[in-house]
């Protein structure tokens, strides 16, 4: 089977020759600029500043030669825009504080400040106040919070809406020209158009915008979903209505050639909680998201990819009712989300992408062993029937060793019967 063969026998619920192999598909399951960087060191593969595509999370962007080696099923269309708002192009080299050079856009401008943390300014304007700060010797970026003082009587629901307009040609053009790009690819194509998540709370703070107006701050926002629910619906009316248009304008440039598209990247779990109630996710999110999602199966071949963090096992029949193919990163280390439990009761109704391996201890801290066994563990119990790609519980990050994330390549490699990647 081809990789794009293989990932359409999962997404049907059928068994596939194997299980697809997805790293870096999307911002949820990425991997940092550094591992790749130590990657391909280890590999012994030919010397390349990895460029770092999503700066925000300093995602680092899969090169051909690296998806080969790796024989990773599915490639990453991500939108023409970083979290910070500008486009990347015409590449440059930025040293981190860690001392990994990597190359970001020629937009991407910072600054440090009297304690020695990087701070970004969105759209690369420096004229207005920074929208990130990576802390001395850290990693990735945190959003700084801009939020304007809250005036009640002066709140509109336009200033959250600012960043959900009508698709512009330039984007258009982008799209039409991934696609003829990639039109040929072996691969499965995940796309990540944008404008359809509802409430995402890495998005709410508006890290992309100069000015951002309206509910920005984080703490006030989740509060706004119980004491401005009139508010918030209004957001995602206007929000679903200006994606649907958009959705129809971009499926004309990029026809089924997409398997996959990102929805919604909005949390609804911590660690061993949620964030609401399955009656709040049903009134309040629920009838947007069923309705970009039937728009998009009556339409489409595309399947809808749903991320969720956290302890979200009694909010699956929801997802599943509102319309999801897809489950990203199924956190196996949060309450409740016990691997053969999800899968017997989810298991037909939901694709699975992700947890094979926990991120949070196993892959950055424990042994290969340690590694080894928990992936054969997740892919016995996550592949029978398909319905599965693998990848990690979430993005790999930029601590975590090489020799571990190949152990991981060849644990999967020995399930699926192949040769593994390098003998440690």
């Amino acid at each position: 089977m081809t990789s794009k063969e293989r990932l359409h026998k999962t997404l049907n619920h059928e068994q596939p020759d194997r299980i697809p192999f997805d790293m870096g598909g999307s911002g949820t399951s990425g991997i940092h600029a550094k591992a790749i960087d130590d990657i391909r060191n280890f590999l012994g593969l030919s010397k390349k500043t990895v460029k770092a595509f999503e700066p925000y999370q300093m995602l680092g962007w899969m090169e051909d030669d690296l998806m080969t080696e790796l024989d990773v099923d599915i490639q990453a269309l991500p939108g023409r825009k970083t979290m910070f708002g500008f486009p990347n192009e015409n590449w440059k080299k930025w040293t981190m504080d860690i001392g990994l050079e990597v190359m970001v856009s020629e937009h991407f401008k910072t600054i440090k400040d009297e304690q020695g943390n990087t701070l970004i300014y969105p759209e690369g304007d420096t004229s207005v106040n920074p929208s990130g700060k990576m802390p001395k010797m850290g990693y990735f970026f945190d959003t700084i919070i801009r939020q304007p003082e809250i005036i009640e009587d002066q709140l509109k629901p336009e200033d959250n809406l600012e960043e959900f307009g009508l698709i512009e040609d330039i984007e258009l053009d982008y799209w039409r020209n991934l696609a003829k790009q990639y039109k040929n690819s072996d691969r499965g194509l995940l796309a990540s158009f944008g404008g359809t998540a509802m409430g995402d709370i890495a998005l709410v703070p508006a890290p992309f915008l100069p000015k951002p107006k309206g509910i920005r701050d984080v703490t006030e926002w989740y509060m706004s979903t119980l004491i401005r629910q009139d508010y918030i619906h209004e957001v995602f009316e206007k929000q679903t209505d200006v994606a649907l248009q958009n959705l129809q304008k971009i499926y004309q440039v990029v026809g089924n050639l997409i398997d996959v598209v990102f929805i919604c990247g909005t949390d609804f779990g911590t660690q061993t909680s949620t964030f609401c109630s399955s009656e709040v996710y049903d009134s309040l999110y629920h009838p947007y998201y069923k309705k970009i999602n039937n728009w998009i199966h009556q339409n489409t071949s595309w399947k809808t990819f749903k991320h969720s963090c956290g302890a979200v096992a009694d909010f699956i029949p929801h997802f599943i009712d509102s319309g999801f193919d897809i489950l990203n990163p199924v956190q196996i280390s949060a309450s409740g989300m016990n691997p053969a439990i999800l899968k017997k009761e989810y298991g037909n109704d939901i694709v699975f992408w992700g947890g094979g391996i926990d991120t949070q201890q196993t892959l950055p801290f424990g042994n290969t062993e340690d590694v080894r066994k928990e992936v054969l563990k997740n892919c016995e119990i996550f592949s029978r029937d398909g319905g599965f790609v693998f990848n990690t519980v979430h993005n790999i990050q930029g601590h975590t060793p090489a020799e571990n994330i190949v152990a991981m390549i060849n644990a999967l490699r020995e399930f699926n019967g192949q040769k593994i990647l390098r003998k440690l």
